[in-house]
């Protein structure tokens, strides 16, 4: 991941202006650092099937993390869940104020956006994209998961109520990463479709491990805010930890076969990957 981090430097948001921390507070939660698992994803698949787009797939990649970062910078505001660290460092309205934060939200996420238009591809391609991030990373996916969230903190959902969620709120931005690489590369529907179901198996499971996590890691193990889903519907409150280490071993376990069943390259490239998340709840 070298060359997104290169890219990710080489491409901060920089503008000319008298504001004394207005850039500062648009790099600082990218600069701190995170997974890069979205991006990762959408490479990777880049990789496996047309590595001459690699570098013109950076955009796109760049694009999600900047929408993704955007996200955790408003998850983290007092309206939402008021938490002081993130990527190991001081959110954003801790070292600034509330509005600072809001408003680099605000900026990377139209960001994400732009950088879109501006990648090096075809106008229906580039259009394809844009539409793919908007839905999953907007209305319909990511802003409706929070606002279920939030809602309905302190009242327990069904089991499938909170997997609905969870696939809304994480997984669906998780499914379109990979999603988005495929369009760039081509893939034709049945594929498409294929690696997105994966992807949002993935998602699921990726929450399933953070409430893990929250339960099971310090602050300093984790990076972040922990011990903070008390009055949450998440994974652990619901069915208890034991469970929500069962549930995601039997995701994984799934998720690896279905993986074992994509070509040779997709294999290859995405392996890293699998490696390193398939069974971080262990």
């Amino acid at each position: 991941m070298h060359r997104f981090e290169a890219y990710l430097q080489a491409n901060l948001p920089q503008v000319d202006s008298f504001h004394p921390h207005y850039n500062k507070s648009l790099a600082a939660m990218l600069l701190a650092g995170g997974k890069r698992f979205r991006p990762m994803l959408l490479l990777s698949v880049v990789d496996a099937y047309e590595p001459l787009l690699y570098q013109s797939a950076l955009a796109p990649a760049l694009a999600i993390e900047f929408l993704h970062t955007y996200s955790l910078i408003h998850d983290d505001l007092p309206a939402m869940d008021d938490a002081p660290l993130r990527r190991g460092f001081p959110t954003l309205h801790t070292t600034y104020d509330e509005a600072t934060a809001i408003l680099a939200g605000d900026a990377l996420n139209t960001e994400a956006f732009y950088h879109l238009s501006k990648s090096a591809f075809r106008d229906d391609i580039k259009v394809k994209l844009i539409e793919l991030l908007a839905r999953d990373g907007g209305t319909y996916g990511m802003v409706l998961g929070q606002s279920i969230d939030l809602h309905f903190e302190n009242q327990p959902l069904s089991l499938e109520q909170v997997k609905v969620l969870h696939i809304n709120k994480t997984a669906k931005l998780i499914a379109t990463s990979l999603l988005m690489g495929a369009v760039i590369v081509g893939l034709s529907k049945t594929q498409q479709d294929e690696l997105y179901g994966f992807g949002i198996d993935l998602g699921l499971l990726f929450q399933i491990q953070d409430d893990i996590i929250d339960e099971t890691q310090s602050e300093e193990e984790a990076g972040k805010t922990t011990g903070n889903d008390g009055d949450k519907n998440s994974f652990v409150n619901l069915i208890g930890l034991e469970k929500s280490i069962k549930e995601a071993e039997t995701l994984a376990e799934d998720l690896n076969k279905r993986f074992s069943e994509f070509d040779k390259p997709l294999q290859k490239a995405l392996e890293p990957v699998m490696n390193q998340y398939l069974y971080r709840h262990r």
